[in-house]
């Protein structure tokens, strides 16, 4: 099952996955995508790790190469988030770039049980973009349309309270 979950920033959307995917039978595999640089993006590993502490969930750490992960077979996957792959792949020094981001997110969907991606939606700030950031919003809007088509269930999370778009939550 595939599970997308979008939202805005501090809608609340990964503590709405987190509690969604812990109802789930089964291994619990947090994908952490966040790179541990800079003073600010400790800070968010730091918060993140402390609001699943208990919660039963491995977790596996992979900033770019999705496809690289290793992950036993009957695993519920949360992956958290998917802006961080975007950029790490279109930005880092590592990263290879987003053509086969799709059909990363495909297999590795296809080697678990269930897989939530945990998503923003940022065009909604009406500003105005350019360059790289322009870029990096059309991808990641190209990648949640696509993983929303496919996906058996879409939550918008708004203010912590969720929105059921796409499925119903099992």
């Amino acid at each position: 099952m595939l599970t997308l979950v979008i939202g805005g920033a501090s809608s609340g959307k990964s503590r709405f996955a987190e509690e969604l995917v812990q109802r789930l039978p089964g291994r619990r595999v947090y994908l952490a995508t966040m790179e541990n640089e800079g003073v600010e993006n400790r800070k968010r590993i730091a918060f993140h790790r402390e609001m699943r502490k208990g919660k039963g969930f491995d977790t596996a750490e992979c900033q770019v190469n999705i496809s690289s992960v290793s992950l036993p077979p009957d695993a519920n996957v949360l992956l958290e988030d998917l802006p961080n792959i975007v950029a790490n792949e279109m930005f880092s020094s590592r990263g290879r770039g987003t053509e086969n981001l799709l059909s990363e997110l495909e297999d590795l969907s296809s080697r678990c049980t269930n897989l939530t991606i945990v998503t923003g939606e940022l065009f909604s700030g009406g500003a105005d973009y350019e360059g790289g950031t322009l870029l990096f919003l059309q991808q990641l809007a190209a990648l949640n349309n696509a993983l929303a088509t496919s996906a058996d269930l879409v939550i918008e999370v708004i203010a912590s309270l969720p929105n059921i778009l796409k499925g119903s939550i099992p």
